[in-house]
Order: C-alpha cells, then structure tokens, then sequence
C-alpha cells in the first residue's frame, strides 16, 4: 500500500496538485491506527490509504487539509481517552506527522527560438519545472534545451490541449509568428494558468486579441494576459528580454512590488 501512495503522491505533483502525506509516527496504549500507517490527503477531501479509521482517520483528514492550506508540515498529537478531545476511550495516544508536498511552478515555454533558449536557461537556475512546446523538431532538439524536465514536438493546440494546466502553471507564448501565437494563445487563455504572457509588439498584439474576440473569446479573458510581455528593463537583447519576462513571472508568483529595495526597507544612517 506504501508503494501505491508514493506513486499516487507523486503523479499528483506531475499534475501540479498539492497533496499532503499523514503517517503514524508513535503509538501509546491502544489506537485504531499501527505505527507507519499512511494517508494521503488532497485539497478537495479525497483520501488514499488509512490510518486507522474513525473518528481519528477524520480529524488527522482535517489537520492535513489545514497543512495544505497553511501550506506547511506539522506534528500532531491525539489522545484517546478521557483527556483528550475525540471522544473515544481506546486509553492510547497516536502522534502523526503531515508532511505537505508542494510541486515546483511550471514554466511552459510555447516556442524554442532564441527567447525560448533564454527563457530555459533562466527557468532552471530559478528551479521551474521547465516543459519546451515545439512543432518544428530541429528547434526542439535535446541538446539546444539540455536539462529540461519535458519536450513536445508537434502542433501547438493539439498539445496544449492535452497538457495539464492549474494555477501553479506559467505560460509564455514566443513562437516564430503570430499564427502559431493566436494559436497557442487560443488554446489556454480560459485556461487556470497563474500566468499568461505573449511576446510581440503593440500592433501584433491588438491584432491578435482582435481576431480572438471575433472568434468568441471574451474580452475579459484576454485582458488578463501579460501582451506585450515582460518589464520593461531590456535592451532588445534576447536573454534582456527573457530576464524581463522571468522578472514579471516573479514578481506575479511571489507578489512582489514594482520598488526598490532600498525605498521598501528604507533604511536609515
């Protein structure tokens, strides 16, 4: 069973869920639960595996929830008797430790030019689990994107619509042409990514969206993407602009300011 919730946890955090892992640590006296019995917990309430059953099973279900949330681990002790809070008489103790298992944000790269190549670079020294989308197999090679956790060759919209996309996902969409960017950005803009930003100028940009209304696509969606993309620090050099979409990815995912250090902490001598 152990082996089974190990696999379960771990496709949860190829899929970019968070999953929290309960095991028995200690037992006193008598409990429902054996020491080294595992329960994995996911955000919606599912569970697999059991520690035990019951009234126990339950309020360690609802520790590990409040884990996930907090987004933290934690210890816990609970007592079976007439001095603890459950409601049971076993007349044991059993200690439990969540451990909370947190995916790595996921950078999807839609396009391995030169930006894309950058962009890669950056992704991995920032600890992205970086995914290159493709459709051209000499710009998808191996060794260009050497290191990366996944490449797709083949069409952009076929592929996107098969991948996994949540909120711990950030999209950046630099293709050779703003064809294949309409059709890249068509397929995930309803989507639940955290991110979503478009390479291109001013009129490229209007154009597209334009297109895309015209399609269906509501005007709302697609003012929630990043177009034209990144801050505006570079020089036109292609690792400039990539560090300038890293930038606006960073200052999104960790709720950043548009300030200097030096102004935020204001220090004073």
């Amino acid at each position: 069973m152990g082996e089974k919730i190990l696999k379960e946890i771990y496709e949860s955090l190829y899929r970019g869920d968070q999953v929290a892992l309960a095991s028995i640590v200690k037992n006193k006296g008598s409990s429902p639960g054996k020491k080294g019995a595992m329960m994995a917990v996911w955000q919606d309430g599912r569970i697999f595996g059991t520690v035990g059953g019951g009234r126990v099973e339950y309020e360690i279900k609802q520790k590990a929830l409040a884990c996930i949330e907090a987004e933290e681990d934690g210890e816990f002790l609970f007592q079976l008797n007439e001095h603890g809070n459950l409601d049971m008489q076993c007349g044991g103790e059993t200690k439990v430790y969540i451990k909370v298992f947190k995916p790595s944000p996921r950078l999807l790269i839609i396009g391995g030019g030169h930006i894309g190549v950058e962009l890669f670079k950056l992704g991995k020294v920032l600890d992205f689990y970086t995914v290159i989308f493709e459709d051209r197999e000499e710009f998808a090679d191996e060794k260009r994107f050497e290191g990366a956790d996944e490449i797709i060759i083949g069409k952009y919209a076929e592929n996107l619509s098969k991948y996994p996309i949540n909120e711990n996902t950030y999209i950046v969409i630099v293709t050779r042409g703003h064809s294949c960017d309409t059709e890249a950005l068509r397929e995930v803009v309803n989507r639940k990514a955290k991110y979503i930003g478009m390479i291109g100028s001013k009129k490229k940009t209007e154009y597209v969206m334009k297109s895309l209304i015209n399609e269906g696509i509501s005007k709302e969606e697609l003012k929630k993407v990043y177009a034209p993309i990144g801050l505006n620090i570079s020089s036109g050099d292609p690792n400039e602009i990539a560090f300038g979409i890293m930038s606006e990815i960073l200052l999104l995912k960790n709720k950043g300011s548009l300030e200097h250090m030096k102004d935020v902490r204001k220090v004073s001598f």
